[in-house]
């Protein structure tokens, strides 16, 4: 398997930089791309994109290290320039946009400043505003970018008070921003606060940083993560070519010290949403051992609509890989429902027709079979299930508002 390589002098040359300072990466964020002027270095921006640094700044900030700059090639249509790259198209949001496409900021889903509370099981700990790069088709724009670095003590102490209180709670993702900006010393105080509380038992931590600063995994990082394990590590790569000789090391390095780690990609129009674009995109993520997890469709926060593309064009993506593709590389279609309905997924429709007794399908290479139910009368519930009801009862009301 083969992964991405790409070069870097003219970067090095624009910052006066040396080896050991880009592989350094406090340094990547501290010489991070935030104006026209960045840009400028190392692009040759068009009319369009020019137009953009001046007038988008309201709709998002603009960011990115110089190693994932340093992946864009210098055609404006190229895929990761489109990522991270201004353009006056998100000025021209022809559908309804919507601030907080999820539903993070209603009062159910918001108990406490930080804290998004959407499903049963699991809630959402926004540790930090700040990423290390700032993806044009962001869902979180109502949030991210304000450059609060770490969480103020107060709205930290009522989040971990409230994470104890609802114990019917089972996980708590690290998100928001990109905890993985944050310094070693606070990511251990975040972890160790929550591996305290017995009723969590997974902790996930959100993050692009294995993709646009690879060198942030370090061996004091993986050494922190796997002291409050379970943690599973959720990545965002959309594109093959993000998979780099040193994302590929990144990974390597937490999955090697017992870290899993699932894929979140995004489709995006001109960006990735091709079947040949996906399948290399998660057969290289599972060399790695990485899980292809999820293939969002793209929210419609401000300025995306030229990014989105239809949920027709993603089923049909997804039908061409269904069958071709293994199971373990294979990413479950969700999109998330506008105004916080939540997630739905989507699979192939094979099934042809169903009544109680059987159920009808053409499978994907054209294979017509039948599937026959037992009866009703058939159906037990097992007989141990009084073992386990206190706990589901307990999970399913975790929610304290």
């Amino acid at each position: 398997m083969t992964f991405s390589v790409h070069s870097k002098p003219e970067y090095l040359q624009a910052y006066q930089a040396t080896e050991a300072d880009w592989n350094d990466w406090s340094w990547q964020l501290r010489k991070s791309f935030k104006s026209e002027e960045d840009f400028k270095k190392v692009f040759t921006l068009s009319n369009q994109e020019q137009n953009a640094f001046r007038q988008t700044q309201d709709i998002f900030n603009i960011r990115s290290t110089p190693y994932y700059a340093a992946l864009a090639g210098k055609s404006p249509h190229d895929p990761i320039r489109k990522i991270l790259m201004p353009h006056e198209n998100e000025l021209k949001d022809l559908q309804p946009s919507q601030l907080d496409p999820l539903g993070e900021k209603k009062l159910s889903n918001n108990p406490v400043e930080r804290v998004i509370h959407r499903y049963s099981d699991r809630a959402l700990f926004l540790v930090t505003d700040i990423c290390s790069v700032y993806c044009r088709y962001c869902t979180r724009k109502h949030f991210t970018g304000a450059d609060q670095a770490f969480i103020k003590q107060d709205q930290y102490e009522k989040a971990i008070d409230y994470f104890k209180k609802a114990t019917g709670l089972r996980e708590v993702i690290l998100s928001g921003g990109d905890p993985l900006t944050l310094s070693d010393t606070h990511l251990d105080r975040v972890l160790t606060d929550l591996r305290k509380i017995e009723h969590i038992e997974i902790i996930r931590i959100g993050t692009r940083m294995p993709v646009v600063a690879p060198m942030r995994v370090t061996d004091n990082l993986v050494k922190i993560i796997r002291k409050a394990k379970p943690v599973f590590m959720m990545t965002h790569f959309n594109h093959p070519r993000e998979v780099t000789h040193e994302a590929s090391v990144s990974l390597e390095k937490l999955v090697d010290h017992g870290i899993p780690v699932m894929n979140q990609m995004v489709l995006l129009n001109g960006v990735n949403n091709h079947p040949a674009i996906v399948q290399a995109l998660s057969r290289r993520l599972l060399y790695l051992r990485v899980k292809p997890y999820y293939m969002f469709q793209c929210d419609p926060s401000p300025g995306t609509d030229y990014l989105r593309t239809s949920i027709d064009d993603s089923l049909q993506i997804q039908r061409e890989l269904w069958g071709h593709l293994s199971g373990l590389a294979m990413p479950t279609l969700s999109v998330d429902i506008p105004h916080g309905g939540g997630k739905t997924y989507y699979t192939p429709q094979f099934e042809i027709s169903a009544d109680a007794q059987s159920r009808k399908y053409v499978g994907w290479d054209g294979v017509q079979s039948e599937y026959f139910n037992p009866a009703p009368e058939q159906i037990i519930k097992p007989i141990d299930v009084e073992d386990y009801l206190p706990e589901w009862e307990a999970l399913k009301s975790a929610k304290l508002i």
